[in-house]
């Protein structure tokens, strides 16, 4: 199995665009204020985004790009766009060309792909994700959470629990799931965090993306020879030629990233939510089904982990909550603000509460034809995961004050690298 890190080179920043395309090598540089729908204060969107929400539907960013973006902060706002259609275009492909190291054929999947070929694509995967096609992963996350959880007693007090639980039970239960193989995970895992993390410009993100999706053109290429056991193996038996290599590690893409790097923060993130207050913890302990549902649901919309929906391109010229949009200008949902708004999420909305009873859904997992496809499988890891985890260890608590953790401060997907606990 080949390095795919040493791929992250300078020459990520050489790439050919087409006239309305995005030339990688000037966004290096975020401006400051585009870069707070990706920022927190600890486990809290940053204050900004509240004062956006309570000012214009639509706030315009400052991104050099040859078209306008907008960011939507409200929750009715962002469910209406995220519901339409036909008004908005989710391929991106067509931004990218040239033969660099991000090309067209690495930005692919569910996510960044339209209909007709979104829902061709959306059917061949949707029965792998229904609650009956799930429950026969029950057994097989149970014992990877009881083998992550051993490691994290063997470790002893003061380990990782990111390291130990978080990031394992995740991306071993997706790479069961596709039947990929294990060579090389710790590298593959580590490009998956790294595809989500503006920080150092969209150059390093897209060639994550690019290496990450290698790997997966790799595994395509040798189950079509030999078609293992998984989803990749089953889905190459069942179309054989009428799915292209391009399309199915597009699928596999989405797959993967969209149920290790999304769970593994929510492992994580609420580890230290539910250890603000006891009772928090007490609930999930219970292991009562509908309890821990309900726990599960509120964390889910309190960290809110995507932080910013898939864009969505104007079809053609538009009036979008009073501002003119031109064809192609894009529009960004941000899900962490919009599931802050107190029209939706009842009184005291940046507060984590339990017993909530919100008038509206999170959307946490988007929404419309592309709300994530695993988010079922996501509710069943954390259903089996932290019960498990605040049974095994009753007295579980953070290893250093909250204050002293290193949070993600400018990826799309929120999260926490290391969090030491001890018990």
């Amino acid at each position: 199995m080949r390095t795919y890190g040493a791929r992250l080179g300078g020459a990520l920043a050489r790439r050919h665009v087409r006239k309305r395309g995005i030339d990688l090598s000037r966004i290096s540089f975020i401006p400051e204020e585009t870069k707070r729908p990706l920022q927190r204060e600890g486990t809290d969107p940053v204050a900004e985004m509240a004062e956006y929400r309570a000012g214009s539907p639509l706030r315009k960013l400052d991104l050099p790009f040859a078209f306008d973006a907008y960011l939507i902060t409200g929750h009715a706002e962002a469910r209406e766009v995220l519901t339409s259609r036909d008004a908005y275009s989710n391929d991106i492909r067509h931004l990218f060309s040239g033969s660099g190291p991000a090309t067209s054929d690495d930005i692919g999947g569910l996510g960044f792909t339209d209909p007709p070929l979104h829902t061709r694509l959306r059917k061949i995967v949707t029965p792998e994700f229904t609650m009956r096609r799930l429950a026969r992963l029950e057994p097989m996350i149970d014992r990877i959470a009881d083998e992550a959880l051993d490691a994290l007693e063997q470790a002893g007090p003061g380990a990782d629990l990111a390291k130990h639980v978080a990031f394992p039970v995740p991306f071993n239960t997706i790479c069961a799931l596709l039947g990929l193989d294990y060579d090389d995970r710790e590298e593959f895992a580590k490009l998956g965090s790294q595809r989500f993390d503006a920080t150092n410009g969209a150059a390093a993100a897209f060639g994550a993306v690019s290496a990450q999706r290698e790997f997966l053109f790799d595994a395509v290429a040798r189950q079509r020879v030999e078609p293992g056991p998984g989803l990749i193996g089953q889905i190459i038996q069942a179309e054989g030629e009428q799915i292209s290599d391009v399309d199915l590690a597009g699928l596999a893409d989405g797959v993967f990233t969209g149920g290790f790097e999304t769970t593994a923060g929510m492992i994580a993130l609420s580890t230290i939510v539910l250890h603000r207050d006891p009772t928090y913890a007490d609930l999930v302990r219970s292991g009562n089904r509908e309890t821990v549902d309900r726990v599960i649901e509120e964390l889910l919309r309190y960290l809110a982990v995507v932080q910013v929906a898939f864009p969505r391109f104007a079809k053609q010229d538009m009036e979008l909550f009073g501002t003119s949009l031109k064809k192609g200008d894009v529009v960004l949902a941000s899900l962490s603000a919009a599931n802050r708004d107190p029209k939706s999420a009842g009184e005291r909305p940046d507060e984590f509460d339990p017993y909530r009873v919100p008038t509206s859904g999170h959307l946490a997992f988007g929404h419309g034809i592309h709300r994530c496809i695993g988010a079922e499988l996501a509710r069943m890891e954390l259903r089996i995961v932290l019960p498990k985890l605040l049974q095994r260890f009753p007295a579980l608590g953070l290893a250093v004050p909250e204050s002293d953790l290193e949070f993600r401060q400018l990826s799309f997907v929120f999260g926490i690298d290391e969090l030491p606990v001890t018990w």
